[in-house]
């Protein structure tokens, strides 16, 4: 069955001066200011869309190596995954990189980044940002 999920934001001004605020519509879990200096500045108390897709993309992978790891007859203990988005303004998103150490009992360190990377390859929102270069760091903890 497929799902839809929403979010909306609002947005006043000017992109430099300006100021929006988006709202996390299908889950209701709560509304965050956004603007032009937190996303290519300090964030200062506020989110940009870099960081909602690193967000995405740390919880996706997360998802998809859960499923690689325990179709391959071991399901973690404990993943800890970190999603880092570059933006460059004039040229936009330049890369992300994913961390991720892994508590696997009885998995080997390579057969644990080779899950990873099939994780990295399946995970719904890597397929969404192909055209990024998306880097892998994977280890066991």
């Amino acid at each position: 069955m497929a799902t839809t999920r929403t979010a909306t934001t609002r947005w006043e001004g000017s992109l430099f001066e300006g100021s929006g605020r988006v709202t996390l519509d299908s889950s209701a879990l709560g509304t965050y200011d956004v603007s032009w200096p937190a996303r290519a500045e300090e964030p200062g108390g506020k989110t940009s869309p870099e960081e909602l897709i690193a967000a995405a993309h740390s919880s996706c992978f997360s998802m998809a190596l859960s499923k690689q790891l325990a179709d391959a007859g071991a399901p973690p203990t404990s993943l800890g995954t970190s999603a880092d988005v570059t933006f460059q303004p004039g040229e936009g998103i330049t890369g992300i990189k994913i961390t991720v150490r892994g508590v696997v009992p009885g998995m080997s360190a390579d057969d644990f980044v080779a899950a990873a990377e099939a994780a990295k390859e399946g995970c719904p929102v890597s397929q969404a940002l192909k055209g990024t270069t998306i880097t892998l760091d994977a280890a066991l903890a």
